[in-house]
């Protein structure tokens, strides 16, 4: 993907929801809501503050994050669709199970 964000802006790709719920039913696309977990694809250098200094961005490319339901715009970029959003709009980072045990 040839797509640099400017500023804070985040560009995540969905992550497909399950198909069968953990008792086994299966889910038909008409009844499937958007996922709001994705992976980010790319992201922006960050803001500036009143002093002109360069706040990065948290997030990095390949994290696994949560968003909001209507979070973000979508875009078709090399015939995948992405999401753009502000980094403000991920509500978290999801941390992969070994990680968390370390940290605890």
């Amino acid at each position: 993907m040839h797509f640099r964000p400017l500023h804070d802006r985040v560009v995540v790709r969905r992550i497909e929801a399950e198909e069968k719920t953990s008792g086994g039913i299966i889910i038909p696309d008409t009844a499937k809501e958007k996922p709001q977990e994705g992976e980010v694809v790319a992201v922006g250098p960050g803001t500036r503050d009143d002093s002109g200094r360069l706040d990065e961005t948290t997030v990095k490319t390949g994290d696994r994050v949560l968003f909001g339901k209507w979070s973000g715009t979508e875009v078709k970029i090399d015939g995948e669709d992405l999401l753009i959003m502000k980094e403000s709009d991920i509500l978290g980072v999801i941390e992969p199970k070994a990680e968390l045990k370390q940290a605890a």
